[in-house]
């Protein structure tokens, strides 16, 4: 029988220098899609899959990442004497009642395996969650939510895979596939970030993990991979014979808001997919008219 999912790790260290300037006093996790914060549509994820402690991997410099998810006894008192008790409820920001949130830092940028590995204290004994919130998936499961499933079916390491075009296969961690069995795929090993003609397979990882906790004891090692880093990919392909890994083919549109590209994808499909959602249900058309009047002129 498998433990319960209850932690969920978020790595939110580094600068987004990809955004700059809009980055450079405001955290790229803090950049908007549609109505709220990048951050907050991973914890929205992570609570609806059942999460309830919430760990943030990150630096001295993004303190705005941590106020966001903090109480707000200004707007709270404003917002209560004048009776609106729709946006009082979003000064929750995702998070579930009775949530914990734990802060670690990471102390250089080592690579992903270290900001994991960062978390180990926090973690502890158990299997936990990983979402990086630079993946924006669109469905209406969260990712997080479906893995959950696949996970109390499988246990082991768990991560979430697509098919890339395989000119892209540098930029991921790829699979060396073994069977399938319906959505889930058995990894007889991984690569980071292999070039297009040493690539074993398509099948990338994108930014969604469970993880058994032994993960981290591998991470201790420092040992450095692709780029000089800490990948947490070799820590999963380590462990493979020991500790089952599949990948989880999910369902829905994946956009990735770690370019620019990507971040203005994200935008339009979810305000989008918006049509008919209670208060933001002519969204979705408003927006679809003004983008026909944009790209007849």
């Amino acid at each position: 029988m498998t433990q319960t999912i209850r932690k969920v790790v978020f790595p939110v260290a580094g600068l987004g220098t990809r955004f700059l300037p809009a980055t450079k006093a405001v955290p790229k996790e803090m950049l908007p899609v549609v109505d709220r914060p990048l951050i907050q549509w991973a914890v929205e994820e992570a609570a609806a899959a059942g999460c309830e402690e919430f760990i943030f991997v990150t630096s001295p410099h993004k303190g705005a990442i941590l106020e966001h998810f903090s109480p707000a006894p200004a707007y709270q008192q404003v917002l209560e004497a004048r009776g609106k008790h729709d946006e009082l409820a979003l000064l929750q920001a995702g998070l579930p009642e009775n949530a914990k949130i734990t802060e670690v830092f990471q102390d250089a940028p080592l690579g992903l395996g270290h900001a994991i590995w960062c978390a180990r204290e926090a973690v502890g004994d158990e299997p936990f969650a990983v979402i990086l919130p630079d993946d924006m998936v669109l469905h209406s499961t969260g990712c997080l939510s479906q893995m959950v499933k696949q996970y109390d079916q499988v246990g082991g390491n768990l991560v979430a895979i697509e098919a890339v075009p395989n000119d892209q296969t540098q930029r991921y961690g790829v699979l060396d596939p073994g069977p399938e069995n319906g959505a889930l795929v058995g990894v007889n090993g991984l690569v980071e970030k292999p070039a297009p003609a040493d690539a074993p397979s398509n099948l990338a990882i994108i930014g969604r993990y469970i993880l058994d906790p032994k993960v981290m004891a591998d991470l201790g090692a420092f040992n450095k991979g692709a780029g000089g880093e800490i990948q947490i990919t070799d820590s999963l392909a380590n462990l493979i014979g020991e500790v089952a890994l599949h990948g989880f083919k999910f369902e829905g549109a994946r956009y990735d808001c770690g370019n620019r590209v990507g971040f203005l994808a994200a935008n339009l499909a979810f305000a989008l997919s918006q049509s008919g959602a209670g208060g933001q249900s002519d969204l979705g058309e408003n927006l679809r008219s003004v983008l026909r009047d944009i790209m007849d002129s």
